[in-house]
């Protein structure tokens, strides 16, 4: 009686109630999901279910060259014959200037030229005949020299008369203005009659040849438009563009990047503005599927036969989110999942 006593107390001691009290609390809350019964829900493929946001960023057709064409030589401006707004081809004439002074330094070069060939001329003939009178001893070698010196000076001075003639001819050819590429005629920045100096600016181009479209766009947005197809709309008119480079470095102020595109087609006017826009490659969930356990927001997805919670980083309430990581194929529980459990069962209805 006395060892039955023994036990009967033990079994009824503090120590042994606690014990079957946490026991009991551990059966209660480590119960898996294996335990509850199969879930009766819907799935469909991811790949069904996925979307791909619009993305858009401001901007604006830039030419790589907006040149203000200048005078070269101080003259007077006798003729601009293109108006602002003028589409021009290349070597078009923007301007002409008086070259009246020019022209006649460049006669009197040519002259100079001229006599100083003349005089060449006659120099050679001289000392090609003491050549042939040195040859019978008629004149001394030092004379033979000095005629032979006589022709290299005034080959030197054919030369250097030649240089300033081409130097003429050079400043008489500035006096004509012409558009070094195809162009869009931007201003007029002088006016007809007034004297220019070297130097002067007398008309704005924008270089119509190369044509890139620039827009701002999001930090985070900027690796995915290597992998999308944007598409450029400006008055109505969509313009496809293929990216060329994304800028490095960050505007601080608005916190985006530059990026630079080109036209594979006809582009639009330089300065025109619009909206760029691309649909995200990488596939989002729709928020409606989007469940909240824990702290964690994410997907239930069927995974042979059970219920398992996927977390997708990023996700926020009501919005889309980026699941990436989901392979198309992963079949998405859309009905019966907001009482269910991470490894529940499922019963696919």
């Amino acid at each position: 009686m006395l060892h039955g006593s023994a036990d009967t107390m033990a079994l009824t001691s503090p120590h042994a109630r606690l014990m079957r009290f946490v026991s009991l609390l551990l059966a209660l809350f480590c119960l898996p999901a294996l335990a509850a019964p199969p879930a009766a829900v819907k799935t469909r493929p991811f790949s069904e279910l996925a979307i791909h946001p619009l993305r858009e960023a401001s901007a604006q057709v830039v030419s790589l060259n907006l040149a203000r064409i200048a005078a070269e030589v101080p003259a007077r401006i006798d003729n601009i014959p293109v108006e602002p707004g003028q589409r021009i081809a290349r070597n078009a004439v923007v301007a002409r200037l008086d070259c009246t002074d020019l022209k006649i330094a460049a006669q009197r070069a040519q002259a100079s030229l001229e006599s100083a060939q003349a005089r060449l001329k006659l120099a050679q003939q001289q000392f090609q005949r003491s050549r042939e009178l040195a040859t019978r001893n008629f004149i001394s070698n030092d004379a033979l020299e000095a005629k032979q010196t006589d022709v290299a000076v005034v080959a030197a001075e054919v030369r250097l008369n030649q240089a300033t003639h081409a130097a003429a001819q050079r400043d008489v050819g500035k006096c004509t203005l012409r558009s070094p590429f195809p162009a869009i005629v931007e201003a007029r920045l002088a006016q007809v009659g007034e004297l220019a100096s070297a130097g002067t600016p007398i008309v704005q181009l924008w270089d119509t040849s190369r044509l890139q479209l620039a827009a701002q766009v999001q930090a985070a947005d900027a690796a995915q438009l290597a992998r999308a197809a944007p598409v450029f709309l400006s008055q109505g008119t969509d313009y496809p563009v293929k990216l060329l480079r994304v800028s490095p470095a960050m505007n601080p102020a608005a916190r985006t990047r530059e990026a630079r595109f080109g036209f594979p087609r006809t582009p639009p006017a330089p300065g025109a503005s619009g909206v760029l826009r691309w649909r995200d490659p990488d596939p989002y969930l729709p928020a409606d599927f989007i469940t909240r356990r824990g702290q964690q927001l994410g997907v239930f997805v069927a995974d042979n036969g059970r219920a398992r919670f996927v977390a997708l980083p990023g996700a926020q309430e009501g919005r889309p989110a980026s699941a990436a990581a989901l392979p198309a194929s992963t079949l998405v529980v859309t009905d019966g999942r907001f009482a269910l459990q991470d490894k529940q069962a499922l019963g696919v209805r």
